[in-house]
């Protein structure tokens, strides 16, 4: 019986310590959008808006304000969906928009994604990142989202600069 204690008792303080310990990953993109901070804020912060321009989103439900939940339902690199709950950590219009997303319990699968838009030369300077934290980085490359961030930040200057005045 003691043995037995003894062998789940160290189970339990491993899977503990790799929860404690979890790894962390991220990576950030970035473009150049010529149409002012306002315009691209408003086109982040549209949920009908994304279906129009964003290639990896399929429907959001909710409003990007601090504290709420919106209902994220992306196409996953496999091809197929993923939906996530995330919770807005901040909202601050025209300059950044950060949510946390979780799968399943805290630090098995942790996603704090972020927009950061700064002015910059009349237009935007988008920055979208993730930071990821959790168990399931021992078996997953994050790198394989990039493309996905990438296309969308693209798509992204494409809907904004065609709405916005020419700057200049």
């Amino acid at each position: 019986m003691t043995t037995l204690f003894g062998t789940a008792a160290a189970i339990a303080a491993t899977i503990s310590m790799a929860f404690v310990f979890a790894p962390r990953r991220g990576f950030e993109t970035q473009i150049f959008i010529d149409a002012p901070p306002e315009e691209v804020w408003a086109l982040l912060t549209d949920p009908a808006a994304h279906q129009e321009w964003n290639p990896g989103m399929r429907r959001i439900e909710g409003r990007f304000h601090e504290g709420e939940r919106v209902h994220l339902t992306m196409a996953s690199p496999s091809g197929g969906e993923i939906t996530f709950h995330p919770r807005v950590l901040v909202a601050r219009p025209g300059r950044e928009l950060r949510w946390l997303g979780r799968l399943g319990l805290p630090r098995l699968f942790d996603c704090e994604h972020y927009f950061l838009l700064a002015p910059e030369h009349g237009g935007t300077r988008l920055v979208q990142g993730e930071s990821f934290r959790g168990i399931l980085l021992w078996v997953m490359d994050v790198e394989r989202f990039r493309a996905a961030f990438e296309r969308a930040n693209e798509a992204l200057k494409l809907r904004a600069e065609r709405h916005a005045p020419a700057l200049g």
